[in-house]
């Protein structure tokens, strides 16, 4: 499947602001089931492109001079194809071991801990991850705006609210109590029969069962293995690592955001 996918973010400062440096992954990973047809960037300002340590496909942005806005416009075409059980080939080379390491978004608190060992088995089977996604549902309801990005998995289990990147922090929590290497995915969704597509957030968990030994990637928003819909922009251990714009602005005035993304089946 063919995803077209337009993506505009723009930033509205009250007072003009002297400099502004931004962290972009805004460009899809080429992976074994996912091919970039085309794709660009556009921006004021200067881009020096790189590759984090996650081997993501990164621009560094920086703007100088007096400005009131940035505006960022990511787009092109991506091939997606299906996989099977969510199974993922991986070639990124990184032992799965990296990404064991607890951050401050996905620390495991006291309740965490007892959701993990009531809902999540050592060693659990693709199936079984599936299923604990849809505890997770269960427990944290869908609710936009109850949280913010420096939010915690472990704040989202006791709210009881969240999106999907808590819903992600929180699996990957929950994946570091039992000793299961997981990753937090930033990308986009087709929004199908919805007229509303967006950024989006999952994970790859590390699965080991009969025949099979490798990533799985799970969309725990929807409690289903990623499919055709998702596009990947960056892996990480968290939102912070994998952030589609990250940065930071030298000025006074507010800052409001309006972000769209449309995406069209080719």
């Amino acid at each position: 499947m063919a995803l077209s996918i337009r993506h505009e973010t723009v930033y509205h400062y009250t007072a003009p602001q002297s400099y502004t440096i931004q962290q972009l992954r805004l460009s899809p990973r080429t992976e074994p089931h996912q091919q970039v047809r085309s794709w660009s960037i556009a921006t004021t300002g200067r881009r020096h492109a790189f590759n984090d340590a996650f081997c993501n496909h990164c621009h560094m942005l920086t703007i100088t001079g007096q400005h009131d806005e940035v505006r960022i416009i990511a787009g092109g075409i991506v091939e997606v194809a299906p996989l099977d059980r969510g199974r993922l080939p991986d070639a990124s080379g990184f032992s799965p071991l990296v990404f064991t390491v607890p951050t401050r978004l996905t620390e495991a608190d006291d309740t965490v801990t007892e959701f993990a060992h009531a809902f999540l088995p050592q060693g659990a089977s693709g199936s079984q991850l599936l299923a604990f996604s849809e505890a997770i549902r269960d427990r944290v309801t869908y609710q936009s705006g109850a949280t913010v990005v420096t939010s915690t998995g472990a704040e989202a289990l006791k709210l009881g609210r969240g999106v999907c990147q808590d819903y992600a922090h929180l699996f990957l929590a929950c994946c570091h109590v039992r000793g299961i290497p997981a990753r937090y995915v930033s990308g986009y969704i087709d929004p199908g029969d919805s007229s509303h597509a967006e950024s989006h957030a999952w994970v790859d968990v590390w699965v080991e069962e009969s025949g099979y030994a490798g990533w799985c990637s799970i969309d725990i928003t929807h409690a289903r293995y990623a499919d055709t819909s998702l596009c990947r922009l960056a892996i990480g251990r968290d939102y912070d690592s994998a952030a589609p714009i990250r940065g930071v602005r030298r000025g006074g005035g507010t800052e409001t955001l309006d972000v769209r993304v449309d995406i069209v089946l080719k």
